[in-house]
């Protein structure tokens, strides 16, 4: 072979080279677009089917009582499993922890709003901030039973309780939403529920 067929063959060898090196780029990238354009669907898709849950407080049977109740969308038939907590009216994760206050733990076990769920009935736990998970199918309602928050140890005495209540008497509750269904990721949504109308104010979740 010849420097001049050598020459081509070597440019030859160069181009393809090259021209793989571009179709790998151009593969790559399509995939990665593929792989965006999926994504973007899918999460179009899982905010279609967030599931649309009202939430109302009322009073109807002497005492205050959580109204839950699941009205679509209908290609959801039923949440598998539908998690409720109570909210605190903030975080307070990250306040100061001062000598002879309250502690950690102690804050964390207060319901800091004006109700909670009442401990032990309708699946609550002790503290009245979680309710066990529960399926509610379309169309369906589910019902709980709140109580007054208690006020932690440091509003101590008639005055001291008399000043927390004053201080959540117009406050809302605010509730986390869990709901988890089979073959979707799982939403968490949030609602605040006004505590004093006359008459039942519906929320929906977001």
């Amino acid at each position: 072979m010849g420097i001049a067929d050598t020459s081509i063959a070597a440019a030859a060898a160069l181009f393809s080279g090259v021209a793989g090196a571009a179709a790998w780029r151009a593969a790559l990238a399509a995939n990665r677009t593929a792989d965006s354009v999926a994504k973007i669907e899918r999460d179009r898709w899982h905010t279609e089917m967030t599931p649309r849950v009202d939430l109302s407080v009322v009073n109807e049977r002497g005492r205050p009582e959580l109204l839950v109740r699941f009205s679509g969308p209908a290609p959801l038939e039923a949440i598998d499993a539908l998690e409720l907590s109570v909210r605190d009216d903030r975080d307070r994760t990250n306040d100061l922890l001062l000598a002879g206050s309250a502690t950690a733990e102690e804050r964390a076990n207060t319901i800091w709003g004006p109700l909670r769920l009442s401990p032990h009935i309708d699946g609550a736990d002790d503290l009245g901030r979680r309710a066990e998970p529960f399926t509610l199918e379309h169309g369906e309602e589910r019902r709980f039973a709140l109580e007054p928050s208690q006020p932690p140890r440091w509003y101590g005495g008639a005055e001291g309780a008399h000043r927390w209540q004053g201080e959540y008497l117009d406050k809302p509750l605010r509730i986390w939403v869990r709901c988890v269904v089979k073959g979707h990721s799982p939403w968490r949504l949030t609602a605040d529920l006004p505590t004093r109308g006359v008459q039942a104010v519906w929320i929906r979740a977001r």
